[in-house]
Formats: C-alpha cells, structure tokens, sequence
C-alpha cells in the first residue's frame, strides 16, 4: 500500500510540473472561459469564432459541420481550426455554458500537462530515476517549437500527441498496443489533420516493425491496420475533413512553407545568447529551434559518442523503420526547395507529386517529431553515458539555460495571453443600423464571395453576435469550385441588381462600383455605413425599418478630375476605380483577368478623350493582344496591341458619347479580350489566370 501510494504521488509530479509550466508561461487570464480579448485577431479569431457558431448550429451529420459558419464555401469545425475534439465534447452543455465561452486556455493547460506527462514517460524509457525523468519532462516543456504556435495555431499546440506516438513506438511491446494507438490515433484526427499525418506514419512505421519482427501475427498486424484506418476515417468523417472535397485541398505553398536545413539551431528570436541565422522567405512555418540548454546537452552527447562510450549505435538499428519515417518526415519538411541558411535551390519534382504534396503546404511542420526524436536521442547518450548524479546535474543545468534562454520568446508569448481580459471585442459597427439589420435579415453575406476577404473578421463577429449565418469567414479550407459558384452568382446579382431579400450584403470598393450602377434604389439601400459598403435589400418597403440616411448611389462612386494621371499601383486611390475584371494590384499596376474588366468612375468636368499605359501579354507564339473599348455602351475603339511594354492609348470620344457621360454623371470603361491568355498556357508560368493588358495609368482629357 505504501509502494502504490509513493507511485501515485510520483506520477503526480509531471502534471504538477505541466501546471506550473503553464502558469509561468501563459498566465492565469487564458483559464477564463469569458475572456476572448487573447483571441482577437487573425487566426485564434477564427478558432474561436467556428466554435462559437458551432455551439449554436443545429447537430448535424456528419457531427463536424458548421453550417452557419461559411455557408456554401466551407463549414466543418476542423476548416476552422476549432479544435473538433474539444468543441465536440462542450457543445452538448451549449445551453448550460455562459456568454461567451472558450475552452482554448483549457486546452493549453492540457497540452502543458501531457507534454510534461509523455516527455516523463519517454524519459522514462532512458532512466527509472525520478529526478532525472523529472528534468527530461522540464526539456520537453520548454521546446519554442511548441510554444510558439499557441499565439498562432491553437490546435498545433497539440505536441504532446508526438510525443505519445515516439513513446508508443520506443516503449515495449505490449498486448494493448491497439487501444493505445486507436485511442492516439482518433484523438489525434480530430485535432489536426498535421498532427495526424506525423503520427499516422510513425504508427505504420511501428506496425509494420512488429510484423517483421513477428511480435504480431500477419493476421493480427492486418487487423490493426485496417481496424484502425476505419476508425481514423471515421473520425475524419465526423470532423468534417470530407466536407469540401477535392477541390478545396490542393492549394500553393509547398515548398514555401518549408523547414530550413539549419531549423534546429536557428533562435530566431528565441534565444538571449544566440543569433538569429539569415534566412528566406517561408522558413518561420519550420521552425524547430531545439533551445539553447538542449544545444548545451547535444554538445555534451556529442563528446561522449566521439570518446566511444554509450550503445546509440545498436538501439538505432533495433528501430529501423521508425528512423525511416522520420528521415522522410525529414526530407518533405525541407521539401523540395531547400533552403540552407540564406541560400536555397530548387530540386524538380512533377507537377502531380507537387500538388499531391501541397495537400500539406505548411510541409515545415512536419520537421517536430525529428526535433522530439533529437531531444530523446540526446538524453538517451547524456544520461547512459555518466553517472546518475552526473546526469543529474548536466540536465538541471540545461534545464536551467534552457527555461533563462528562451524567455526571450515566451515572455512575448505570455504578454499576448494575459492582455487585459474583455468578454466582447472592439467593433467600428456603432450606428444603430446595425441593430435593426440584424432583426430583419436572415444571413450577412459579404460580396466578392472569398476566404479571408478584408472585413472577415468584423462581420463574423457581428454575425456571431446575432446568430446570423455568414460566407465572411477565415478558413484552413475552402472549396474552390463553392467559391467560384458563389462568386458567379454574385456577379449576376450585381449586373442585374436582384438580390436575396433575407440577405444583408457587405461589398467592397470594386463591388460597390458595380452595384451603384444597377441598384433598384425604390426598394434597395446602398450606403456607407460605419466605413462599410452596405447593401440592404427591400429595407425601403420595410414598415418598422427606420430610414437609412444614404445619398444618390452614384455619389459613392469616386471621382477623377480631368488633366489628372492616376496610376493602378497597390495603395493607389484609383484601384477605387477597378469594377470587374481585374486582378488584385502589384507595384507596376494590374493585370486584366478573364476575357473582360471594366472601369467605373465620376469625372468632376466633360470628357473629350481618355489616355491609357498598358502593357500587354505577349510571347513568340501569341503576339497580339486585341482590346475593344466600350465607353458607356458605345464602343469607341477595336486595335491590338503588339509590344509588351509602352502602349499609350489615346482615345478621343465622339460628341455623342461626350453628352452621354455628362448627362448619365458617370463614366463606364469596358474592355473586351478576345484572346486573353493564361501565361500557364504560353509555358511562361504555372499562372493560370487569363491575362490581356497589365494596366498602368489613366488620363481624362
């Protein structure tokens, strides 16, 4: 009775050091359930706010899915990062939890927990010494890797789910190794779909290891590949991994996102005594930092293999395949453009094994269980190669420059989560439109349809607070082929000006240019409110709607006085100008997308020509670009283009179409291309977009 009871207490010390982890690192303020100031901004927003639609939202099936929450774009709980596994488990007491509510401190503090929990346990497997089991759990706490993606990637937090596929995979075997790994395995897919890839493949690696060593029968090794698959599938199933299908997951970015070769040693600013390494574009996605104390220990390991001592040797090679599928994890982490430092070059892969692999973009990640595997691989050589009381006293002192070293980072960290605790977030929505909208519409909707569009994150939040579905949201995810549906039917709405009456339309400035020109203003709203362009459809014939104070449409169309050349640059005013039909803005100006664009504008006087700077897009085998200009419905010019660079168009305007821009108050440029041409098909680029004349400057005249 006296031994379980010391065994008990025992196993109670890396909790209570997960704990104390916690609170010297996050603070207290993060374990209040109504405390979401932490939360506001970029992607803990979005974490939070798919959980805060999810509790509302009726249950559906699959379980996962967010309906209210990006509608047709994409709407499972794991597109947001919500963390499905916890937000599954709170929403049936929904009813019972305050206003508002999030279990994302929660789910620090068991991260803190089970970190501490499986570095003791994997420490553990090198030394049944408490103190020393005590100090590798303390090394396993403080990893910058781990703690930088809480400001960040809630959800990536998950580390300990690493640590406990390394642990099953060295520990001995044991009979219960499918319950062990079933258990990881579903927890892990309803996570994050990274974290399950890393443990998903050291699991197949151990599987098939205990086959070949005939630990496991074929028949027993069968069984657990397939029963657990099942349930993995099911899982995923039931996050909503499924929801958007192919056309939402190949995306750009591998080979961007990747893990610098020099990831383990490169601070970044982690570090007091260490230099941040020069490096490239993308590399903070790998980051992997093992920590100065960790270093210090690595240089001691490294001694004691060059004196000989220590059998490092022969327990790697009982451990093959798991090696193996590190290395690979390795090497898809580097990806195929590798980046050493501040030099990279580029190893070519096919196009289908680079949209395969763009599946996980953020390929940097996938370099952790490396990291964890070097930690556990250092301690095995410290503590194996010296005595316990040596090894007792190299890990406090490397416990002890790691926590002082690394305090560079997290204390930043630990700022962020104890910010000043609010229950509600800073909103410009003040005008009391809002109020009312919100009582007599049924969805908020933001016009162009996109992931991430400007104003997400103020528009979820207002639709969140009124229990109002929205396509204005921020996701891991979204299917392309819903957006493009989306956003043709929004393009309809606004050349027609019909929209959906239980709708309230956001639009942006390219939008709104369109919408002014086609509004029903008897029955329709369109006004700026709050810095937003709102549209408010049949707010006019609405008996308890108070009125909207909203000028002539037309007048928020902006102006352009005559003589004045405006450039098409990014921060430039006359993108204000842009209607449809145009890319997002680059230094130089914008390209044309598709095979028309428009310009609409308000010139302050008459206008007897317009002058245009283009380039066009041209190559050996296309070496004309055609242009037909429509100027408020009258077509005006029809020539091609045949130089690259320098196309200074001058346009004069009959007296016809002078009186007509006078008369309508608005001038309406259209272009037409009748061989725009994607550079992808010219074999300039992978660009797919259709492209005719980059557009650099407009003169009125």
């Amino acid at each position: 009775m006296k031994l379980s009871t010391t065994r008990r207490v025992t196993a109670l010390l890396p909790v209570l050091l997960g704990i104390l982890a916690f609170f010297i690192v996050v603070g207290p303020r993060a374990l209040n359930p109504m405390n979401i100031a932490w939360l506001e901004g970029g992607d803990p927003a979005t974490h939070y706010l798919g959980w805060a639609f999810f509790r509302h939202s009726p249950w559906t099936f699959p379980l996962g899915l967010n309906p209210s929450y990006g509608l047709e774009l994409s709407n499972a709980v794991i597109f947001s990062d919500s963390n499905p596994l916890f937000a599954l488990i709170f929403k049936p007491f929904s009813a019972l939890l305050p206003e508002p509510f999030q279990y994302f401190g929660f789910w620090f503090l068991t991260c803190f927990i089970l970190q501490s929990w499986f570095g003791w346990k994997l420490t553990g497997l090198v030394s049944r010494n408490v103190v020393l089991q005590l100090l590798g759990a303390g090394l396993f706490l403080f990893v910058p890797a781990m703690i930088i993606r809480m400001g960040v990637h809630l959800s990536l937090a998950g580390h300990f789910l690493v640590l406990a596929a390394l642990y099953l995979a060295l520990r001995p075997f044991t009979q219960k190794r499918c319950l062990a790994w079933g258990t990881l395995l579903g927890a892990t897919a309803l996570v994050h779909a990274y974290l399950l890839a890393m443990v998903a493949l050291i699991w197949i690696a151990d599987l098939a290891a205990k086959a070949l060593q005939r630990r496991l029968t074929l028949g027993k090794a069968l069984t657990e590949l397939i029963g657990l698959f099942l349930l993995v599938s099911l899982c995923c199933w039931q996050a909503g991994y499924f929801s958007i299908g192919d056309s939402g997951l190949s995306l750009m970015g591998y080979g961007l996102f990747r893990a610098n070769v020099l990831t383990l040693f490169d601070p970044g600013t982690w570090s007091y005594t260490l230099r941040d390494m020069p490096g490239v574009l993308g590399d903070s996605d790998g980051f992997a930092f093992l920590g100065l104390g960790v270093i210090f220990l690595l240089i001691c390991a490294f001694v004691l293999l060059l004196q000989g001592a220590g059998d490092l040797g022969a327990k790697v090679r009982r451990y093959p395949l798991l090696f193996i599928a590190l290395a690979s994890l390795a090497m898809f982490a580097v990806s195929n453009n590798v980046g050493v430092g501040s030099f990279e070059f580029r190893i070519p892969l096919p196009d289908a094994v680079v949209a395969v692999a763009t599946i996980f973009r953020g390929s940097g990640r996938m370099i952790w269980p490396v990291m964890y595997m070097v930690i556990f691989v250092t301690l095995y050589v410290v503590v194996r190669g010296h005595t316990p009381r040596t090894a007792v006293l190299l890990l406090s002192i490397a416990l002890v420059i790691q926590v002082a070293d690394t305090r560079s980072g997290w204390t930043v960290s630990r700022g962020f989560f104890m910010t000043s605790p609010a229950a509600k977030w800073k909103t410009p929505l003040a005008d009391p439109f809002w109020q009312q909208a919100a009582k007599h519409y049924q969805y908020v909707r933001w016009i162009r349809p996109q992931n991430l569009s400007e104003q997400w994150m103020t528009l979820a939040d207002y639709a969140h607070t009124h229990h109002l579905p929205t396509n204005a949201v921020y996701l891991g995810r979204v299917s392309s082929l819903a957006v493009e549906a989306a956003q043709a039917q929004s393009v309809r709405m606004l050349d027609s000006g019909s929209y959906a009456q239980d709708t309230l339309y956001v639009l942006d400035n390219r939008s709104l240019l369109q919408a002014a020109l086609t509004l029903k203003s008897d029955i329709d709203v369109l006004a700026r409110i709050d810095g937003l362009n709102v549209l408010a459809p049949g707010w006019k014939r609405c008996n308890d709607c108070p009125p909207v104070l909203a000028p002539d449409a037309l007048k928020l169309i902006p102006e352009l006085k005559q003589g004045e050349r405006v450039v098409f640059s990014q921060e430039s005013p006359a993108v204000d100008y842009l209607a449809k039909g145009w890319s997002l803005n680059e230094p130089w100006g914008t390209w044309s997308e598709g095979a028309e664009s428009q310009i609409v504008l308000r010139p302050t006087s008459r206008v007897n020509s317009l002058l245009l700077e283009t380039s066009a897009l041209l190559a050996p085998t296309h070496t004309e670009q055609s242009l037909e200009v429509v100027v408020n419905d009258v077509s005006v010019l029809s020539t091609r283009l045949v130089k690259p660079e320098a196309n200074r168009i001058n346009i004069e305007l009959p007296a016809a179409v002078q009186q007509l821009i006078e008369h309508q108050g608005v001038l309406r440029i259209f272009f037409k291309y009748p061989n725009a041409i994607s550079p992808g098909e010219l074999g300039m680029s992978n660009d797919p977009r259709k492209l005719a004349i980059g557009l650099q400057a407009l003169t009125l005249n």
